[in-house]
């Protein structure tokens, strides 16, 4: 096939990314469910070729800007008061997963190698980020669920990675050191933080001396990349590396950004993360087809293996469950009764087990097996089936299992300031300054719009501080206003370009002033 075809597979890929986007909101199904199937029925057709997977490539490239995303939004604050339930789960469900994958595994078939069950169960471990996000942004949860679910999303992949590459070693060589997998781990992780540090520390000395938008968002992104790449390449975790710097980005990004590069750089984040979410699973709905005619070649017929692949998917789900009960319910015994409301839930409990999607790490790991590994088709089917169902069956139900448990989102569990409060502080530092500058250095008042304007904001907003929220009959009639001023200018901004009075240049000029005042009403109307 030549180039041209690939190109115009991907336009097509493109093209079914709207529909089947279009489709998930009809069935309101999540998205990825809808992707994952279209990918699939995709891969069916009769004359397109067999579509391979490179898993080194769909890590470098698709990896980082997604796990990057996700940590540029992390809210640190809230990540490190539960950095020990992150890394319970990131590290210890991972790790309890591929035990009981592995000894229940090798208990059912005592021919394959305990190294080859073990990879199984390192390959299959780690709920996938992009997967989590894809299914968690449609839902609503208590913030520190949706804390905790983020993080771990963020670490695991480290983990399970790791744990695969010590049991594809001992299975080619034959050797297995406890200590100096741990040692190992332990560079890894530290030697990604450092990385990423270091890596976030340059970026932002950078940033400062760059003025172009356009060279900001770009100088800002490519790290993403270049910490895993590089990271990988040096013996660090290129996922831990990725994360750290990508936390350090969004902490720093108010300080060293323009608000025009902010804004750019936001929606340049949106489209690409979209595409990438949803190309993903295209990818591995396509990669059906492959993994059937691996399966169809091999030693065992699809159905010798049915009965250890639904041993391994029902191990894999329930081991988390067992983990997730055990590890909340010693923390109810540990603390004192009067810190319960700290607590997990039952039914947070139970959403945490429930919410352990896989995605593009497993099946990448399971296609990166090498063919001559004992046991590699019963890898790739095994996981193909976990990504199937847990992706298919948890995702389109954990917002009826959130329902049924009648858990509500929450903003935060920090006693922070409210909207109402904010702005009071906010307008008046800003009635402030203008109050100081509305006048020239011989007392005569040169600024009495401006002076209105923000002594009638700061007025009303230390009227509504001591309120829960700001008025929202008021604060509507007031920007609905603001919204009719601006279509109203737009019309005449049209009008006289239409007619041939202004140039395009001043229309662009202008429409982007229209368009700013537009976004801002809008967002403060709600």
């Amino acid at each position: 096939m030549s180039n041209s075809f690939y190109f115009n597979l991907i336009l097509f890929f493109l093209v079914a990314i709207i529909a089947l986007e279009v489709l998930a909101n009809r069935l309101r199904w999540p998205p990825a469910v809808a992707q994952l199937a279209g990918g699939a029925l995709i891969a069916l057709v009769p004359e397109l070729p067999a579509f391979e997977i490179d898993p080194a490539l769909v890590m470098e490239v698709f990896l980082p800007p997604l796990l990057m995303a996700g940590a540029y939004f992390t809210v640190w604050h809230e990540f490190r008061r539960h950095l020990g339930g992150i890394l319970l789960l990131a590290i210890g469900a991972v790790l309890f997963t591929t035990l009981a994958v592995g000894l229940a595994l090798h208990s059912f078939n005592p021919s394959l190698p305990w190294a080859a069950c073990f990879a199984l169960g390192a390959i299959v471990s780690p709920p996938d980020a992009i997967a989590a996000k894809a299914v968690l942004q449609r839902v609503a949860l208590p913030r520190k669920l949706l804390v905790l679910l983020e993080g771990e999303s963020l670490l695991n992949d480290a983990t399970g990675l790791v744990l695969y590459k010590f049991s594809i070693v001992a299975l080619l060589t034959g050797v297995f050191s406890l200590s100096g997998a741990l040692e190992t781990f332990a560079w890894l992780s530290v030697g990604g933080v450092l990385f990423g540090a270091a890596m976030g520390y340059l970026v932002f000395k950078t940033l400062r001396y760059l003025h172009g938008t356009e060279l900001m968002v770009l100088a800002s992104a490519l790290p993403g990349w270049i910490c895993y790449v590089v990271g990988e390449h040096i013996g660090v975790s290129g996922v831990i590396a990725t994360v750290t710097y990508g936390m350090m980005l969004g902490w720093h990004q108010h300080e060293i950004m323009s608000a025009t590069a902010r804004r750019r750089g936001a929606a340049f984040w949106e489209i690409m993360i979209f595409i990438f979410e949803s190309l993903v699973f295209i990818f591995i709905g396509l990669s059906l087809r492959g993994v059937w005619e691996r399966v169809a070649h091999a030693d065992k017929s699809l159905g010798a293996y049915g009965l250890e692949v639904l041993l391994v998917l029902a191990v894999v789900i329930l081991s988390r469950f067992v983990w997730i009960f055990m590890i909340d319910g010693l923390a109810r015994l540990i603390r004192k009764p009067h810190a319960a409301h700290g607590h997990s839930t039952w039914g947070e409990s139970f959403v945490k087990s429930w919410a352990g999607m896989r995605g593009v790490v497993t099946l990448a790991a399971a296609l990166a097996v090498p063919a001559q590994v004992p046991g590699r088709d019963l890898m790739l089917m095994c996981a193909f089936a976990v990504i199937l169902v847990t992706v298919v069956v948890q995702g389109t139900t954990i917002g009826q299992v959130i329902r049924a448990f009648k858990l509500k989102a929450t903003k935060h569990e920090h006693i922070y300031l409210n909207e109402p409060q904010v702005w009071a502080r906010i307008e008046q530092a800003q009635f402030s300054v203008v109050n100081k500058l509305a006048y020239n250095e011989h007392g005569a008042l040169m600024h009495p719009r401006l002076l209105e304007q923000y002594s009638y904001r700061q007025s009303l907003s230390d009227k509504h501080k001591h309120e829960d929220s700001l008025p929202d009959d008021l604060r509507k009639a007031h920007f609905n206003v603001v919204l009719a001023a601006v279509a109203a200018g737009r019309e005449e901004l049209l009008r006289l370009h239409r007619s041939g009075q202004i140039h395009d240049e001043l229309l662009h000029l202008m429409e982007r002033d229209l368009d700013i005042q537009e976004i801002a009403a809008l967002h403060s109307r709600g």
